[in-house]
């Protein structure tokens, strides 16, 4: 417990957000009694009416999400906020990557394959969402629609959260949320199911970029890309082998409920998984939490210094978004991000259905995808490699361009009418994780300190605005088969392919703050 003492600043504190999470759980438990009872009709639902038992979890689990987040919530905000805008926390370039360094890398990263196996779940539960309720796609597209809706959300709000109650403690509320929308597990209506799924894209929209923040403040700064993108890459590949794994071998025993069910041991172990991440120095130093602050910094090898300093070290020309280059530069990226959403929360997200559509059980899908996504995992300590060790442009190309390989096989099973999807979806899989793993950090060390925040944010929403134009086409009643859907997607792939070639520029071993007069 006094690991969680970098986190809350008393015992009060630490009280009410082990308070919060008990009545959280508690609220969850008291859900399982009425999937238990569907036994026997295969763990169906829907029309089933609510108990009182029921509902009084639903109120637990709402009193102890507000009751965890007043013990996460630091004391005197607005002066907090002051002191830390003025602090600057980074490890030298020639900081000894210890052991703290891989510990952090290490939780960090099942922390994000807890994440990530949230929203990749959303696909291997469609098929079952679309029989048990009888209803069509276009209706159960709500669901992946709004849970999207949630990541965009999440992605704005979890800044200000993370800025407020500081990095650990907003990965501490965010599993939290996690442990409630597991509930989604035993709602009898596809409405219910519709609004926990927002709870849940909220809870893991902000994720990422807080763990980037923090690896960020943490790791030396010449192993800041390699590691980066390592821990990101793994945490997608592992989300998504996480996700398939799970419905392969309880989807066809339980139905698809238990998918969201399981977000019940899975966000507990992230809440456990909190007493190993640090807090930010930063915000301990904010906070007048001297002696803990430098303790973390001492294992990490990271130093403190006042921002004003760092200002005018990047004097030399910090400027505004401006010239065609930068403008070409946002745009590539932007691109990008917007055909990576289209793949990961459109194609990959219809693809077990159409694979059961095609005469796939739910067990043998999930299988195949599961064993895709067991290919593609070694090609993130790949993209990690060439990212640190050959060039951070011409990875997120390569990566770009592997994509629609995949694209381009899948188009080719559509149009052959038959043979095994492994190879296509793990092209897919391999493509797309190595993007989402290389976009962001690459986004980071493109642009100029004034705009460097707003360019990754930008980025970063595109990635779910992707997924959101790929829903709404489904939902609009838009129906379009995986060749189709392909070959549509393949013209932004192939664009961004093209604009990243043009207007990217190598960050490798480049001092970021030679960007700020940079503008060619």
């Amino acid at each position: 417990m006094g690991s969680f003492k970098s986190t809350l600043s008393d015992r009060q504190a630490i009280g009410a957000f082990a308070a919060g999470c008990v009545a959280v759980t508690l609220g969850v438990l008291a859900h399982l009694p009425m999937f238990a009872m569907a036994r026997s009709m295969h763990y169906r639902l829907a029309g089933m009416a609510m108990d009182n038992t029921m509902l009084v979890g639903m109120g637990l689990i709402v009193l102890g999400t507000f009751v965890a987040a007043y013990g996460l919530l630091p004391r005197n905000v607005s002066a907090q906020r002051a002191q830390a805008a003025q602090i600057v926390v980074a490890a030298p370039e020639d900081a000894h990557l210890g052991l703290a360094h891989w510990g952090l890398m290490a939780v960090l990263t099942v922390a994000l394959v807890i994440d990530v196996m949230k929203p990749a779940s959303l696909g291997f539960t469609v098929p079952g969402m679309i029989s048990e309720y009888g209803v069509p796609k276009k209706t159960v597209s709500l669901v992946p629609f709004f849970a999207l809706a949630g990541t965009v959300t999440g992605s704005v709000l979890w800044g200000w959260i993370a800025d407020v109650y500081g990095r650990k403690a907003s990965i501490l509320l965010s599993a939290v949320m996690f442990v409630g929308t597991s509930i989604c597990g035993a709602m009898p209506s596809l409405a219910w199911n519709i609004a926990m799924c927002f709870m849940m894209g909220a809870a893991a929209g902000g994720m990422l970029p807080v763990t980037y923040a923090l690896l960020a403040e943490m790791m030396p700064s010449r192993h800041r890309g390699w590691s980066l993108v390592l821990v990101g890459g793994l945490g997608a590949v592992g989300g998504y082998f996480a996700a398939s794994g799970l419905s392969a071998l309880l989807q066809p025993i339980f139905g698809w409920r238990i998918l969201w069910l399981a977000n019940l041991p899975t966000g507990l172990t992230l809440v456990l998984l909190g007493a190993l991440i640090p807090e930010s120095a930063k915000f301990l130093l904010a906070r007048g939490r001297v002696a803990e602050a430098e303790a973390v910094m001492r294992r990490f090898g990271a130093k403190a210094r006042r921002a004003s300093l760092a200002s005018e070290e990047s004097r030399r020309g910090s400027h505004v978004l401006v010239g065609f280059q930068l403008y070409g530069k946002l745009a590539a990226l932007s691109i990008c991000a917007l055909s990576w959403g289209l793949i990961n929360f459109g194609l990959l997200l219809w693809l077990p259905a159409d694979l059961v559509a095609k005469g796939y059980s739910v067990g043998v899908s999930s299988r195949l995808l599961a064993e895709s996504a067991l290919i593609a995992f070694p090609t993130v300590f790949l993209a990690a490699l060439l990212y640190s060790r050959w060039s951070t442009k011409w990875a997120l190309t390569a990566m770009i361009a592997l994509t629609l390989a995949g694209l381009l096989l899948v188009l080719r099973l559509e149009l052959a009418g038959g043979g095994s999807p492994v190879l296509p979806v793990a092209l897919l899989i391999v493509g797309t994780n190595g993007i989402i793993a290389i976009v962001l950090p690459y986004t980071a060390e493109s642009f100029p300190l004034r705009v460097r925040g707003r360019a990754t944010g930008w980025v970063a929403a595109c990635t779910k605005g992707g997924g959101l134009l790929a829903q709404g086409l489904t939902i609009s009643g838009i129906i379009l088969s995986m060749g189709t859907s392909s070959l549509l997607v393949m013209v932004p792939t192939a664009l961004s392919l093209v604009l990243v070639a043009w207007f990217g520029r190598e960050t490798r071993g480049r001092d970021l703050r030679d960007l700020d007069g940079d503008q060619s």
